[in-house]
């Protein structure tokens, strides 16, 4: 039997006895909420734009440097969009062939828009929000790291609720290595700028492709970048932060691959990068929920 079939079976057997076992009144929502670690996306994004304790500190914090961005990435938009109009245009009339796609049918199926305008679209938009992120790259930081200290206050924990890592698979899996290099490149800003604007351009002239390709390859790095603040008030050694994501691979990866999805959103997008870190943090705090729990259910079994 491969590795990766043991892989599936230990988590199965361990999902099975998680089931088995009864879930204190305390761990209830939680545990729905664990089931589903995509929706953490969601829930994020509802609590930034309806809490006011959230909202106004990150929005005081960043309007200012997104006119400002706005204002020269919509100049840049009207300046350059007839032109690469014209540069897909011309590329594209070449090759429909090789792409797949022709002014107004996409593999021989009727599109209700026609596709040079389309991919100017995505190209401006993608361009018009590095535009945006250069002037908010400062005021962003701040902004989700205030997201993150918010969320964690309104739960009402203090430093002393993240307890140390607590390993909670009786046979944890085995790791041959550390965070691998792709995903540690990923894990940059550098490194996800050549992802998305240099290695994905070509898969952009797709529509929705493109996003999509990228969020899968930038899951897991998202997802953990996301949950660094996480992995630093437990104070986790880095084999301990890949032994964990490890036994949360799935969760890790629907969890960054929503995230990314919607952070590759052209100007909306920069929305989703404050509101995932809300996300990540109500994530953490459910995780940490049952890091208590599997402590005192040992704690009981040896009285």
């Amino acid at each position: 039997m491969s590795p990766a079939a043991d892989d599936f079976e230990g988590q199965d057997a361990l999902f099975e006895k998680q089931k088995e076992e009864p879930v204190p009144p305390e761990l209830t929502r939680a545990t729905q909420r664990l089931e589903f670690p995509p929706s953490y996306v969601v829930v994020g994004a509802y609590r930034l734009l309806t809490d006011e304790i959230l909202l106004k500190p990150t929005w005081d914090k960043c309007r200012h440097a997104a006119r400002r961005g706005a204002i020269v990435g919509g100049i840049w938009a009207l300046l350059a969009f007839g032109i690469q109009r014209k540069f897909i245009e011309m590329f594209l009339r070449n090759s429909p062939k090789i792409t797949g796609l022709s002014t107004n049918t996409m593999f021989g199926f009727q599109i209700p828009f026609n596709v040079h305008t389309y991919a100017a679209v995505l190209l401006i938009g993608g361009q018009v929000t590095t535009i945006m992120r250069f002037f908010l790259r400062r005021n962003m930081a701040i902004a989700r790291d205030r997201a993150w200290t918010y969320t964690v206050e309104s739960r009402g924990k203090g430093p002393d609720f993240w307890q140390p890592y607590i390993e909670e698979w009786d046979q944890p899996p085995p790791i041959t290595s550390e965070t691998s290099s792709f995903d540690k490149v990923i894990s940059t800003w550098l490194g996800r700028f050549v992802l998305k604007r240099i290695l994905l351009l070509p898969f952009d002239f797709y529509p929705f492709i493109g996003i999509i390709v990228s969020a899968w390859l930038k899951a897991l790095g998202t997802s953990r970048h996301l949950h660094r603040r996480y992995f630093e008030a437990k104070k986790m050694t880095d084999h301990q932060v890949t032994t964990f994501i490890e036994e949360h691979k799935w969760d890790y990866r629907a969890f960054g691959f929503t995230a990314a999805l919607l952070e590759g959103l052209p100007i909306i997008g920069l929305v989703f990068m404050i509101s995932n870190r809300v996300g990540a943090a109500m994530w953490a705090h459910d995780l940490e929920k049952h890091q208590h729990y599997v402590v005192n259910d040992r704690r009981n079994k040896k009285i």
